[in-house]
């Protein structure tokens, strides 16, 4: 990724007074036209980084330049080195650690002692959710159609979008795109897309980034209060945080929250195995009973 890589010189740049676009270029594995790009985005960026041709000449940052060149600490490089563990976990592949190791030559195996913080984002669906960002990742950079096939509670359908960002959010990994077939933008749940192929190259468009606490991205939001038994209290404050619940006058917990998914909302009210009664959004209230029912029937002997 270019950010990726315009974060990693700027450190080369500020650990070393001098380099060379050639080095930088074998280093980073692109061309010396894309190193001398990334210099000109640096200076756009209002740092000035200076190159000078001939003998003894090279990139470095302007003299001068207030900016101090410890500004990559142990224990932010271990930070840095954390978050992208975590992008890793995800992917499957030492990507992010390789970064590392290209930004700072030896860190990643030094850092890789000193571990006090571990994040892991992989989830029951690793092995295939890891081929959906890696090729989403790749349709993003190159500005590629992707088509897939998706299922939603309203349906199955095709759908060709223009990609423009994954997106972490809830415990789950979403794609931020244009949809061709709704003209809008959408979010699209990765574990639900099946079948992706990538198409035809496109010119992107003036994309807004998605507001997560909008009703445009998530339109099917529910504000949900629930009572639940007080031996749940331990789970209500691992999932939820100790905020979460107030105690009624009989010592039951007053849950209260806002669920972007429908059937996430009942499959959670469910598993509390009656010990948890939903107040609102009352319209749901008739279909948990509906489900409850139909468990009944199908397991009665």
């Amino acid at each position: 990724m270019k950010l990726d890589r315009l974060i990693a010189i700027l450190s080369v740049l500020l650990n070393r007074e001098q380099t060379t676009a050639p080095e930088l270029a074998k280093r980073f594995e692109v061309s010396r036209r894309t190193i001398n790009r990334d210099i000109e985005a640096l200076n756009q960026a209002g740092i000035p980084v200076v190159a000078q041709q001939g003998a003894g000449g090279g990139i470095r940052i302007m003299d001068g330049f207030r900016m101090d060149r410890t500004a990559l600490t142990s224990a932010d490089m271990q930070a840095i080195l954390a978050g992208l563990r975590s992008l890793d976990s995800v992917s499957g592949t030492n990507q992010y650690r390789q970064l590392m190791e290209k930004i700072s030559p030896g860190s990643s195996d030094l850092l890789s002692g000193d571990q006090y913080i571990m994040i892991d984002l992989a989830s029951w669906h690793k092995a295939s959710l890891s081929e959906k960002i890696e090729l989403l990742h790749g349709t993003i950079e190159l500005h590629r159609l992707v088509s897939f096939h998706y299922y939603s509670p309203n349906g199955e359908s095709d759908r060709t979008v223009e990609p423009y960002l994954l997106v972490f959010q809830w415990s789950n990994w979403y794609l931020w795109a244009w949809c061709r077939e709704k003209d809008a933008p959408r979010l699209f749940k990765l574990d639900r897309m099946d079948s992706l192929q990538i198409g035809e190259s496109f010119s992107p468009r003036q994309m807004e980034m998605p507001d997560l606490l909008s009703d445009r991205a998530f339109p099917n939001r529910y504000q949900v209060v629930v009572r639940i038994n007080p031996k749940y209290k331990w789970r209500l404050v691992e999932e939820y945080g100790p905020d979460c619940y107030d105690l009624t006058p009989e010592g039951d917990c007053l849950f209260s929250a806002v669920f972007a998914d429908r059937d996430h909302l009942l499959s959670w009210v469910l598993s509390f195995e009656g010990e948890a009664e939903l107040l609102e959004p009352t319209e749901l209230r008739d279909e948990l009973s509906r489900i409850g029912e139909k468990i009944k029937h199908q397991h009665r002997t």
